[in-house]
């Protein structure tokens, strides 16, 4: 496609799913890229930026506007979304950059039942899909790598790895049990499962293991309620029902912080003003956020995001 096409497609789908956010009564709203604040995951880098010459607190780039959406949702903003300009460090391929887009958005009272409701009309007015199937991890996990996550040891799933014809990497022999656990997970969703999802239709993937959670809250069973969406083997979208605990908020940073300290990539500065909104004040609901760029891939046909940007980190 041309510059002129790239354009075009961007600006009909942006609309398209303007039109649809818009008539559901959510507002759109804008929060800074670069803040003092992030918060701190695991296995994303954040870009730090020295401002007026490094004599001023570090600031970063946002991974995502997560942080700051929520401190608005406890300010009493309501139902909210935004395209995000987003940064990480290191993400580069095809279907990864330094800079994307996000179309973020948060539902307070929602359930994941609402939020498969929306991405069925999201997909829909995008992409001409009809319908959402979902699926548990165990279900996905037990069809397609022989081994159900919830269940299984980091032993049992590097077994079912082997038995997919997944070269494990030698450095998994030193991990902690827990991050060998979690990284075994995430390689056979990536290399077994994610494939095989949402050819019919698009797949919401739910029910997460409680070490997957992120920041999504447990339910009775222990099981962390939060999604992944995928389209013809493609992660559209992720999210979950909110933890709104503060004090649950904060044992999920520290938790990310000592992986990342243990992977010797330094812990990331608490974030004390998203921790001060959580408690009475953080209304329940689903968050949620949207790679624009992959959804305008999958619009055009394309396999690769750069098809559908007229910029890269690697050319702007």
């Amino acid at each position: 496609m041309g510059a002129r096409d790239v354009l075009e497609l961007r600006q009909r789908v942006r609309r398209t799913l303007r039109e649809v956010f818009d008539g559901l009564g959510f507002l759109e709203v804008d929060t800074p890229v670069l803040a003092t604040e992030v918060l701190p995951e695991a296995h994303i880098d954040p870009v730090a930026v020295a401002v007026d010459g490094g004599g001023r607190t570090t600031h970063y780039l946002q991974a995502s506007p997560e942080a700051l959406m929520k401190r608005l949702l406890a300010a009493g903003s309501g139902a909210i979304y935004q395209f995000a300009r987003s940064f990480r460090a290191g993400e580069i391929g095809q279907q990864h950059d330094v800079e994307f887009v996000l179309l973020e958005w948060y539902a307070p009272g929602a359930t994941l039942d609402d939020t498969a409701a929306l991405v069925d009309r999201l997909c829909g007015a995008v992409l001409g899909t009809t319908g959402v199937e979902r699926t548990t991890c165990a279900e996905a996990f037990l069809a397609h790598a022989g081994v159900d996550p919830l269940a299984a040891s980091a032993a049992e799933l590097l077994a079912a790895a082997r038995r997919a014809g997944i070269a494990v990497p030698e450095s998994f022999a030193t991990l902690p049990a827990a991050e060998l656990e979690d990284r075994a997970f995430e390689m056979l969703l990536a290399e077994v499962v994610q494939p095989r999802l949402g050819h019919a239709r698009p797949t919401m993937l739910e029910d997460w293991p409680v070490s997957q959670a992120a920041f999504a809250r447990l339910d009775a069973a222990g099981v962390a309620r939060r999604f992944e969406l995928f389209v013809a083997g493609v992660e559209l979208a992720n999210g979950w029902e909110e933890e709104t605990d503060r004090a649950a908020l904060a044992a999920r940073i520290d938790a990310a912080n000592r992986i990342r300290v243990a992977a010797g990539r330094g812990a990331l500065p608490v974030p004390e003003r998203l921790l001060a909104a959580h408690g009475p004040a953080m209304p329940a609901g689903v968050g949620a956020a949207l790679g624009f760029e992959r959804l305008a891939m999958l619009a055009a046909g394309a396999d690769s995001i750069d098809a559908v940007r007229c910029f890269t980190s690697r050319t702007a």
